[in-house]
């Protein structure tokens, strides 16, 4: 495998390909194809970053979302985010996140801030 710099979407795709074989049958970590493997997926990652990012999360259905994922209630989000009526008006669009609620939801849940602070 020749590991060249991807700064084009043709070296992007010709990366693809010579990957392509190793997610079938993937090598030994240690081994010279393995490196050359992680070498290969830290470039394409890097390209992908750079010329894919995907636009961030709406914050409330991230919070949503994490709710789900943690089986948290509507009285779980009090610690977070206040009462429960509260609770109810930022889930409903109808109160935005103040600046200690996205730093309580950051801290506690793990929701990235930015992701809060978005629009």
């Amino acid at each position: 495998m020749s590991i060249r710099l991807i700064r084009t979407e043709d070296d992007y795709q010709a990366a693809l390909k010579a990957v392509e074989p190793f997610f079938e049958n993937e090598p030994e970590p240690e081994s010279e194809d393995g490196e050359q493997f992680e070498i290969m997926l830290t470039l394409i990652e890097a390209y992908e970053r750079k010329h894919y990012q995907l636009p961030l999360p709406d914050p409330i259905e991230a919070i949503k979302f994490r709710m789900e994922q943690e089986g948290l209630s509507i009285a779980d989000m009090k610690a977070y985010l206040g009462n429960p009526n509260r609770v109810y008006e930022v889930l409903n669009r109808k109160r935005g996140l103040s600046l200690a609620m996205i730093r309580r939801l950051h801290r506690g849940l793990h929701i990235p801030a930015e992701v809060l602070i978005g629009e």
